[in-house]
């Protein structure tokens, strides 16, 4: 095994591990803000596997993330104890009572115009379910009119882009459907099995922990397959793969669709350990965000993206709760950016390989000479 192969294993092996160990040394409080970073960490992930080896810079991953956190919120809004406390049969969310029309009855089949279709959700695995094939079955559709067409560069960035801001004022308008501005709050626990997931428990932590550690290691597989290889290849250079005979369209849909799958289930689990929903997820900053942590990371390492959401979001919040950095924590950030451009346009993840190579080469000098 060469010598970049068995340390780069050594690097998910050590990420796994501090992972895993973490919750011996953190409390509660801190606990669940963890659990909240690796969620950002599996965003970070699907922004390297979309942008760094397929090439697509997504504007709006934020829309993914978005569908699958509502998914799930839905059902555990109609879990919580003010949903099933309105005198009805079935939960009912107590914002379709501030927007019912005068005499309507107090049941989802007809609270409001379109409570119906919050019916199904009654159950948690229905919007498991939903918070999946949303986000695969949009990013799916959208790339076959995006890719079959040949549009690519910047104009995938302004497709994307101009799509999350259009669905966030879709939610925002949508008051008696989605309680607008305000988001979906007042949720109850994921129940699997009867177990219920509180979001500060460790159950809570490792089911985020275990989670991410699987996608980390599946799309690790998954770029490393032939499918993968052929799509770094497209990335390079389309026309040549095109004229190769590959189907170029096919591998960017289905990666597209991959990375949009990952961000949901980044999505609902974000919601387990925040207990909210809210319009914000598809804010255009917050997408944009995600594409400074994989910079910063490194946009071609899954680990390095991960990383560095990770640790952009560490230094975020500590900054902000910084007395004398309370007024410029982001000026810290946009920093801490415009550095990492300048000097490791790699991000973290480029510098880490070149290190790697330098000892190999070293290495392999060494080992020459004698």
């Amino acid at each position: 095994m060469r010598l970049s192969t068995t340390t780069t294993l050594l690097a998910y092996l050590a990420f796994a591990g501090l992972v895993l160990v973490a919750p011996a040394f953190l409390g509660d409080f801190w606990l669940n803000r963890m659990a909240k970073y690796l969620v950002f960490g599996m965003l970070g992930v699907a922004i390297s596997l979309s942008w760094g080896y397929a090439g697509i810079l997504n504007l709006g991953q934020g829309l993914f993330f978005g569908f699958g956190a509502y998914m799930l919120a839905m059902s555990l809004k109609l879990a919580s104890p003010t949903s099933l406390a309105q005198g009805s049969d079935t939960p009912v969310p107590d914002f379709m009572l501030w927007n019912a029309e005068p005499g309507a009855p107090t049941d989802l089949c007809c609270i409001t115009g379109s409570s119906f279709l919050w019916k199904p959700f009654i159950s948690q695995g229905f919007g498991i379910f939903m918070g999946l094939a949303l986000p695969v079955t949009v990013a799916f559709l959208l790339g076959m009119v995006v890719f079959r067409k040949r549009i690519a560069g910047v104009f995938v960035s302004i497709i994307t882009l101009a799509l999350v801001l259009l669905v966030r004022l879709l939610v925002i308008d949508a008051q008696p459907f989605t309680n607008g501005f305000n988001g979906l709050t007042d949720l109850g626990w994921l129940t699997i099995g009867g177990f219920e997931f509180d979001p500060y428990s460790q159950a809570t932590y490792y089911l985020v922990a275990i989670t991410l550690l699987v996608v980390l290691a599946a799309t690790r597989l998954l770029v490393e397959t032939r499918a993968g290889l052929v799509l770094q290849a497209i990335r390079d250079d389309a026309t040549r793969a095109r004229y190769l005979g590959f189907d170029v369209p096919a591998y960017q849909i289905f990666f597209f669709a991959v990375s949009a799958g990952i961000a949901g289930l980044a999505g609902m689990l974000y919601v387990v350990v925040a207990e909210f929903a809210s319009p914000t997820f598809m804010d255009l900053a917050f997408s944009i965000t995600m594409v400074v942590w994989a910079a910063v990371g490194g946009r071609s390492s899954l680990l390095g993206a991960c990383i560095g959401a990770i640790l952009i979001n560490m230094i975020e919040a500590g900054a902000s709760e910084t007395e004398a950095l309370v007024e410029a924590w982001k000026a810290v950030i946009g920093l801490i950016f415009v550095l990492v451009v300048l000097f490791m346009p790699r991000g973290l993840g480029g510098l880490a390989h070149d290190l790697i190579d330098r000892v190999s080469g070293a290495t392999r000098k060494a080992e020459g000479r004698k």
